[in-house]
């Protein structure tokens, strides 16, 4: 038993270094525990001083957050700086967008610096540090900032999105799945992307072939409420079908061979 526990410790510990953040429901679906059992997991991990608490699951702690999060960026970066690339030729001068949180969508604010007249509304301090500098951008930002990534979530900023109707969203996803299912770990980041999706008129998902290799349990979308998938390669044959069927333009920076 000792071994068993000491074994979850370790994966939470990776599952929180990978997302930030890790909440009690989603791990005790994860293990097929009880939410007691994580619990408690999380209290001694926080007594080691290994994670940080807060409402409904925890986090990593003060300082460490921000290393991780570097660390993301660095992940598949010459990937994401190509889809950005492809993303930003999508874009034309003079629209709106929305941008929400993510290293990818990052890689897609740096790619649209050389446009203009661009308005952003963006989730991700990040993006409106980066893009706030060039007087030819408008960029609109609201909520609280969660320190470990830059983001804004949460009911109020789920609100704030739902009073725009622009003409481009860019959004990132933490998991896909055979399905077609966009998945992420937090409800309250779910909830502001899927008033992002239902608030432009073409959204653009950008992600890298490392999200099929992981799952998450809270659906943001389906694949065909997207209108154009830029990865640096889908390896899915079942999810490139299902784009293929819901009319999903599929753009691949780096088509490896079939």
């Amino acid at each position: 038993m000792a071994s068993e526990t000491s074994e979850r410790h370790r994966e939470i510990l990776e599952l929180a270094r990978l997302h930030n953040r890790v909440t009690v429901d989603a791990l005790a679906a994860h293990f097929a525990v009880s939410v007691q059992t994580i619990r408690k997991d999380l209290n001694q991990l926080c007594d080691q001083r290994q994670l940080s608490r807060i409402h409904g699951g925890a986090t990593l702690p003060s300082g460490v957050e921000n290393l991780e999060y570097e660390a993301r960026r660095r992940i598949s970066a010459e990937a994401k700086d190509a889809i950005g690339k492809a993303v930003a030729a999508l874009i034309p001068n003079d629209a709106s967008l929305f941008i929400n949180i993510g290293t990818t969508t990052e890689a897609v604010s740096q790619a649209l610096l050389d446009h203009s007249g661009l308005m952003v509304v963006t989730n991700n301090i990040n993006v409106a540090n980066r893009m706030r500098v060039y007087p030819r951008f408008e960029v609109v930002i609201a909520g609280v900032v969660r320190p470990s990534d830059g983001g804004v979530v949460g009911e109020a900023a789920a609100g704030f999105f739902s009073q725009f109707k622009v003409d481009y969203a860019v959004i990132g996803a933490s998991a896909l799945d055979e399905e077609g299912a966009l998945l992420d770990f937090d409800y309250r980041e779910v909830k502001v992307a899927q008033a992002i999706i239902a608030n432009a008129r073409h959204v653009i998902l950008v992600s890298d072939q490392g999200k099929f290799n992981r799952t998450a349990p809270v659906r943001i979308a389906r694949i065909d409420q997207i209108g154009s998938f830029v990865t640096d390669h889908c390896p899915s044959e079942r999810f490139r079908q299902l784009c293929a069927d819901a009319g999903v333009e599929l753009i691949e920076t780096t088509r490896e061979p079939r």
